[in-house]
Order: structure tokens, then C-alpha cells, then sequence
């Protein structure tokens, strides 16, 4: 086995002061609400996942990953793969408000011939390092690329955002057994755990508990930590980078829906968008505030 080492470290401390923390979550609120827009204008698409993972791609693509909105390409920028590519819109959202496309694009999600399809494209969005589609196959596009970053000394870590209910695939588990026997201490597997897939709860439909120890087992470091806490997830990423033996997964516990009430834990909202309308004004008017945890002041 090669000695595999990362290249020069790049990175800034990610300590978040509650100055940085509150423009993030000032960020997160926008995100969102783009993120019911281009539902809307849709007329089709996911919203469940998307809200609950606003809050880790916002930490993500604003505070700890190492990129260059203006150039996608630079060769040494953290590779972040989306292997659940149906919540697409926040990963899009994020990177407009991210200085990579015009904000006007978000309004051609899943048109004919744009930019923002229902999953996303390598070839047709600069800055998306693959292609997505059948669940569980980004594991192991991130495990092959953290395992040639680091024969390359590369300085550039990989970030895998992974559904709870891909877990059910197989192709999963055989790249959980990859990143183990090569000690792959620059990938960092971060599981949306909100406990719902699209006809139901993963514990209804295939049991995935305990997670936590079926990773260990797999010689993997696992962090849990609140998915729609940004502290917290940034406070697990910290955590994660200082584990030089293996790779970590970080069980991010979130809320399908997160800030809309009648949204929240139903898993109904999986794979459809809100109404024009009524329904997604109240979504707005909700995320405006989260439910009084953002107020005036901080809007």
C-alpha cells in the first residue's frame, strides 16, 4: 500500500464566533427561501431533503470547504460529490448565493435545455464534480477520487452528502469496505439522517439501525451531530479532519421540511413541490422566522 499523505494544508480554523454564526444562518434563511421559489416555478421536485440540509450546505460551500466560486476548476479546491442528487435545489441555491451562476438561473430548474436539471450534470453545471442519479453510486465516486487525491499528495479533501435510505443499497456498503482498508482520512461521509424516504420511514421500510456501530465495524470514524445545527455540524467536521487513520461518517440528524410546519418529519414532502399560493406563502412566512428563531433584527 502507497504512503498516502495529504499535500500542504490551505485551510482556515473553522471556530465559528456567533457573529459568523449568525450571517450563516442569516444565509441559510435565504437559501431557503430561493429553494421554495424554484419549487414553485418548477412545478416538480423534491423539498423535503433540501430544506432539512440547508443549514450543511451552507456550513459547507460558506465556512469549511476550500473553493473558488469564479473558478470551479482550480485544481486544488475540495471536491464536494452529491450522491443523492434529488435535493439538488439546495445544493443549487447554495451555489448561486455562492457567487457561481446568476441567482436568475434558479428559476429554470428541471427546464428543457437549462443548466439546473432534476439531478444534477457535470457536463452541463461547472463547479458539480459528477453526474448523479442511481442512489448509492456517489460513495463510490468519492471514495476513487479521495483515494487519487491522496497518491497525489493532493492538499483537497472530498465531502460525500449521502441519503439515510441509499444506505439500503448495496454498492454503499462495498465503498464503506474501500474507504476502510485504505484509511481514507480525507473523505468525510456526511448521512442525512431525517429517517423518512419516499413511501415511508426507513425504519417502516428497511431497518438501518444502529448505524453508528455498522460503520465502526467497517474500521470507519462516525461523529453524530444536529443536522440543522450549524455549530454543530461545523463543531463535527472539526472533528473529522482530525482523524489521520481513517475516513469519518458524520450521522447528521435533521428535520425533513425544517422550518415549515406542515412539512416537517411527513414524509409526504419527500419528492413533491409546494403549491403556488397560499401554501407556499405560509412556507415562506415560516422560514422567514423559523418559527421565532430568527427575528427582525437578524434578518
Amino acid at each position: 500500500m502507497p504512503n498516502l499523505t495529504l499535500g500542504p494544508n490551505v485551510r482556515k480554523p473553522l471556530h465559528l464566533h456567533d457573529k459568523t454564526l449568525a450571517e450563516l444562518e442569516k444565509k441559510a434563511m435565504h437559501i431557503r427561501e430561493d429553494i421554495i421559489d424554484m419549487l414553485v416555478e418548477a412545478g416538480s421536485g423534491h423539498t423535503a431533503g433540501p430544506l432539512g440540509m440547508t443549514d450543511i450546505f451552507t456550513a459547507l460551500y460558506f465556512h469549511i470547504m476550500v473553493h473558488k466560486p469564479k473558478h470551479p476548476d482550480w485544481k486544488d479546491r475540495d471536491r464536494l460529490i452529491l450522491s443523492n442528487g434529488h435535493i439538488c435545489p439546495v445544493r443549487y441555491a447554495t451555489m448561486a448565493r455562492a457567487g457561481y451562476f446568476p441567482l436568475s438561473w434558479l428559476m429554470t430548474l428541471r427546464k428543457l435545455g437549462s443548466h439546473l436539471q432534476g439531478h444534477p450534470e457535470r457536463e452541463k453545471l461547472p463547479g458539480v464534480e459528477t453526474t448523479s442519479g442511481p442512489l448509492g453510486s456517489g460513495s463510490s465516486q468519492a471514495v476513487g477520487l479521495a483515494y487519487a487525491g491522496l497518491m497525489d499528495h493532493a492538499p483537497w479533501r472530498v465531502y460525500c452528502v449521502m441519503s439515510d435510505g441509499e444506505l439500503q443499497a448495496g454498492q454503499t456498503w462495498e465503498a464503506m469496505l474501500f474507504a476502510g482498508r485504505n484509511k481514507l482520512y480525507n473523505c468525510t461521509f456526511i448521512i442525512d439522517r431525517n429517517n423518512i424516504q419516499i413511501d415511508g420511514t426507513t425504519e417502516d421500510i428497511m431497518p438501518l439501525e444502529p448505524l453508528a456501530e455498522k460503520f465502526e465495524a467497517f474500521n470507519l470514524h462516525v461523529e453524530r451531530c444536529a443536522g440543522n445545527d450549524i455549530r454543530d455540524f461545523v463543531t463535527a467536521i472539526e472533528r473529522a479532519h482530525g482523524i489521520s487513520e481513517k475516513s469519518t461518517v458524520i450521522l447528521a440528524d435533521t428535520i425533513p421540511g425544517y422550518g415549515v410546519d406542515f412539512m416537517e418529519y411527513n414524509f409526504e414532502w419527500h419528492g413533491k413541490p409546494p403549491k403556488a399560493g397560499e401554501e407556499s406563502m405560509k412556507a415562506l412566512e415560516q422560514l422567514r422566522t423559523l418559527g421565532g428563531k430568527i427575528t427582525s433584527e437578524h434578518q
